[in-house]
Order: C-alpha cells, then structure tokens, then sequence
C-alpha cells in the first residue's frame, strides 16, 4: 500500500530561495565527493597507483606512470570505474522513481520482476548455452524486460499501483522457482559462474560494454530527470495527479519502461547489485526533500558515489583478492537500512 507520510514529505519540498541554494550545494558535494571516489577507485586495487602519479598522468604528465601502470590504468581501471559510476548512476536515478511511482520508499527496480528476469535469463545462458560475456548479457537483458513487461500486464487488471506490486510478487516467486529447476543440471563449474554472477561484479567492464552502456543508460536517466513533474505529483496521491490532468495508465508504462529499459542492460553486464537503488534516494530525500527536480540527479550522483565507495571496499579489503560488489552493497546497506527502520525513517 502506499505511504501516507512518504507522500506527504512532498509538502517539503516547496522551500524558499535559501533552500533552493541548499540543494545546488548538495549536488555540489555529490559531485566533488564523486570526483573523490573516482581517483580512490582508480588508484587502489590489487595493483596500487599511486594518486600523485595519477594525478601526473591526468595532467599530462605521461612519463608519471610506467607501462604497467598505464595499460592497467587504461585497460582495467578506467573502463570499471565508468561502469561504476554508470551502474550506480541508474540504480539511484530508478529507485527514485520506482519509489514515486509506488509512493514506498521501499521500491525498487527488483519490485515489478526486473532483477529476477535479469538473473533467470543469465542463469539460462550459462546452464544452457556455451555460455561467454554477451550472450550471457544479451539472455539477462531479455529475460529482465520480459519479466517487467508480465508484471505490467497482469497488474493492468487491478486498478492503482497496488496490482502491478502483487503481480512483481508473483512474477518473483515463478522465476526464482524455474531458476531452481535450471540450477538442478548445472555442474561445478556452472555453479560457480551462477553464484559469482549473482553477488555482482564490475570485472567486465571493457571500453566496448562502455561504448554501448554508457550512452543508452545516459539516455535513458536524462528522460527519466525529466519526468520529474509528474512523479511530483504521483507523491500527491493518484487522484490528485489525474486532475492535474495526467494520464496515469500511460505514466505508469513509461516510468516502468525506463527504469526496465535503463536498468536492464547494467544488470545483464554487472549482475545482481542490491540496495544502491532502495537505500540512495531514501538518503537523498531525508537530505535535499522529496522534490523530483533535485531527488533525481541527486540520487543519480549518490548512487554512482556509493557504488564507486563500494567497489574500492570489494578490491583492498581482502585484496589481491576481490569481494563481490554485490555483497559489499548488501553488508552495509542491509544493517543501514534496518536502522533506518528501527528509528521510523523510512517512512
């Protein structure tokens, strides 16, 4: 059911100037602590850059980094870091919405079936397939819009959100169940690949996966920072938003369709990665207020930020070897989201 004190929050978000300058600040300090994060991830790792030959390097300095540093930097470091932050870019963007849209703030892009369509189809791909990067990509893309567009469609036969949530149940429950029957024929090896790909990585990333990633996902949450009005008014209440003259059947199928179109790709490349898109925005809102002009870009630029913190804890922790990115996200952002819970802010 939605929130009656979440969409009420909305009443904070009509603020004087002064609270105008607060939030350009606060994209401020995403941003710079996004830079910050993005020169910690490059330096650290197994193989250690040091930030004053990095910083060299960047300003053109090309003698400050020797051949292995280099081919690292550029081969390695480089393109996982972008995947970072356009992972956490998305996650944090969708969850905004999706929470808007459910008018909860515990929604998510998992909600409506996206992330189990995502692992079902990669589950398939390497049980059943010869398996390889882009195939296993390609299956997980088409197995998460195809689980988001079953839970749209069954949820079209109750009126309100409420159908398309209970509809995202069911449609969770059978694919985690033929995930189970795929995983009955899987070997040793395949098991492995399975549960590596479902605690999340950013080992893939190449300047190839990024040349296609990073302007569709770009895209895709520059559109959804520009339905920033009418998730707006979807806080005021459904009833309040249809005589405001929005189209709610229509809202609804493009709020889902971007989020399942921009989210979609990043999980068939990283896996599954939890929390970014449930707990950054809910962090956003209690900072900046509920108003989508500002929770959207903020919530982009905190989940990239949190993502990149996240992916440096997932390479010096044990390193030289690494932790699952997804598992790093779940440790702290599990116990900090039940806080949250426990001190009645989620709310």
């Amino acid at each position: 059911m939605p929130d009656r004190d979440f969409s009420r929050n909305l009443a904070g978000s009509h603020h004087p100037a002064g609270h105008h300058m607060t939030r350009k600040a606060g994209l401020m300090i995403l941003s710079c602590g996004l830079l910050f994060s993005g020169v910690l991830a490059i330096s650290k790792g197994a193989f250690q850059i040091p930030v004053e030959h990095l910083l060299d390097w960047l300003t053109g300095n090309g003698g400050a980094l020797d051949t292995v540093s280099t081919n690292v930097l550029i081969s390695i470091r480089l393109p996982r870091v972008l995947l970072g932050l356009v992972t956490g870019a998305s996650l944090g963007a969708a969850g905004a919405a999706m929470q808007a849209l459910f008018r909860n703030p515990l929604a998510e892009p998992g909600l409506v079936g996206l992330s189990a369509g995502a692992s079902l189809g990669a589950i398939a791909a390497i049980v059943l397939t010869p398996g390889g990067f882009y195939l296993i990509g390609s299956f997980a893309f088409a197995g998460s819009v195809i689980t988001t567009h079953l839970a749209f469609v069954l949820g079209e036969r109750s009126s309100g959100v409420s159908g398309l949530l209970l509809a995202g149940v069911a449609i969770n429950a059978i694919t985690f169940s033929l995930m189970g029957l795929i995983i009955i024929s899987a070997d040793d090896a395949q098991l492995r690949d399975l549960t590596f790909w479902n605690m999340g990585s950013l080992a893939g990333a190449s300047w190839q996966v990024l040349a296609v990633l990073v302007p569709w996902v770009l895209l895709g949450v520059l559109v959804m920072m520009g339905r920033w009005r009418i998730l707006n008014a979807l806080l005021l209440g459904e009833r309040e938003a249809h005589h405001l003259g929005y189209a709610l059947q229509v809202i609804r199928w493009q709020i889902i369709a971007l989020v399942a179109l921009t989210v979609g790709p990043v999980v068939a490349v990283t896996g599954g990665i939890g929390f970014v898109g449930l707990v950054m925005p809910h962090l956003v809102r209690m900072w900046l207020g509920a108003d989508h002009r500002w929770v959207l870009p903020a919530s982009a630029l905190a989940g990239a930020l949190g993502l990149t913190f996240a992916d440096v804890l997932a390479r010096v922790v044990i390193a030289p070897a690494e932790l699952p990115i997804g598992l790093v996200t779940s440790l702290v952002g599990g116990p900090f989201f039940v806080w949250m819970l426990l001190k009645g802010r989620a709310r």
